[in-house]
């Protein structure tokens, strides 16, 4: 079970991790999305000769260790190339022993409720709330999230009046038997953001996602405090320093961690396990339709305090082009309402042979 080699496969936006151990197992896993050409490098450089020649059955042990033999570089990149790591370990296990991740971890395959992300907020109230009255009415989902705001908006919206238009329509075009949640991608100040935590209040909006800067715990607590709806939170955050402190503070009501940006299965169970502790949900955020939303299906198949439905990204070629081809089978069908996990080994899934054979390839190998 030693590992033998580290290979990964590149472009700007995807990198994809194999891990070979010397009697001929392999799993397949992935890094965080954007720039993942530059994750790579962090793979070979800082995450690989840690893990070769040492079991695959360590993830923990790696988790723990890496970040300890590169403490210089506490941040994101280093959390995503672990990630990468992580996710390919835990294929391996699941295909030695014939089972899915999500029996690994204590849960089992079956059907997940989710809800319909938008990313867009360069579309007028109207034409969104006529896209997701399609999906609705094609594909059946009951719930779902639109944009309000702007990213890291300094309270300035993506076009005046915007977010006082698109709350009370989503809510009268789609109806009242649909969950709608909302994302201010870290919008609004705290005054502003609790005067539009009052209007989503009043239009039956049920989750609030990061209103305020992110990094400023103290202002979205404030924001949580102040209202009735969920707030909530945690998609860019990595450390679990910062997931300690805001888990004991009660600075959101929901955590969102990311599989790959915390840095992968493993460390996104501790952080689920510690919300659990404290009565907190975890619904994470999986806002593209690469492997991250897989690894999702899979974790919120098994945790006890899993939120009330996985994010399914609605984005397709026009707005993630990268993400086209990536795979040989299409994992991600969804047929009222529900994702499916299967009860494939691993993660079930086979990464695309075509697009493998486009990538930049790269592999670090045990010397003997």
């Amino acid at each position: 079970m030693e590992i033998a080699s580290i290979e990964t496969f590149t472009d700007q936006f995807v990198c994809f991790v194999r891990v070979r151990t010397v009697d001929g197992g392999e799993g397949w896993g992935q890094v965080a999305p954007y720039n993942a050409d530059i994750t790579a490098q962090v793979v070979h450089r800082q995450v690989a000769p840690h893990a070769l020649g040492r079991s695959a059955l360590e993830i923990d042990y790696f988790v723990d260790i890496i970040p300890e033999r590169e403490h210089k570089f506490p941040g994101s990149y280093l959390r995503r190339a672990i990630g990468g790591l992580d996710t390919a370990l835990w294929d391996l296990r699941g295909k030695r022993e014939g089972k899915a991740v999500c029996e690994l971890i204590g849960g089992t395959p079956g059907r997940l409720r989710a809800y319909a992300s938008s990313m867009k907020r360069d579309i007028g109230p109207a034409e969104e709330a006529e896209r997701l009255k399609r999906l609705r009415d094609r594909v059946g989902f009951d719930a779902f999230k639109f944009r309000i705001g702007a990213e890291c908006g300094r309270n300035v919206d993506e076009w005046p009046g915007r977010t006082e238009e698109i709350v009370p329509t989503m809510r009268r075009e789609l109806g009242d038997a649909v969950a709608l949640l909302v994302d201010a991608n870290s919008g609004f100040s705290p005054d502003r953001a609790i005067e539009v935590g009052h209007m989503l209040t009043d239009n039956g909006i049920s989750h609030f996602e990061e209103p305020c800067p992110y990094w400023e715990y103290e202002q979205t607590k404030q924001v949580a405090d102040a209202l009735d709806i969920d707030v909530a939170g945690g998609e860019q955050d990595c450390s679990p320093v910062d997931w300690r402190r805001m888990i004991a503070g009660r600075v959101v009501d929901i955590i969102q961690p990311d599989v790959c940006y915390l840095g992968g299965l493993t460390s996104t169970l501790r952080v689920a396990e510690l919300a659990g502790e404290a009565g907190l949900p975890c619904t994470p955020h999986s806002a593209n339709l690469s492997m991250v939303t897989l690894f999702t299906m899979h974790l919120l198949r098994a945790i006890p305090n899993a939120g009330k439905y996985l994010e399914f990204s609605i984005e397709g070629a026009d707005y993630y082009p990268w993400q086209e081809g990536l795979f040989a089978d299409w994992p991600y069908a969804i047929e009222d309402g529900h994702a499916t996990v299967s009860d494939r080994p691993g993660w079930g899934v086979e990464v695309s042979p075509e697009w493998l054979a486009r990538s930049s390839y790269q592999i670090s190998r045990l010397e003997n």
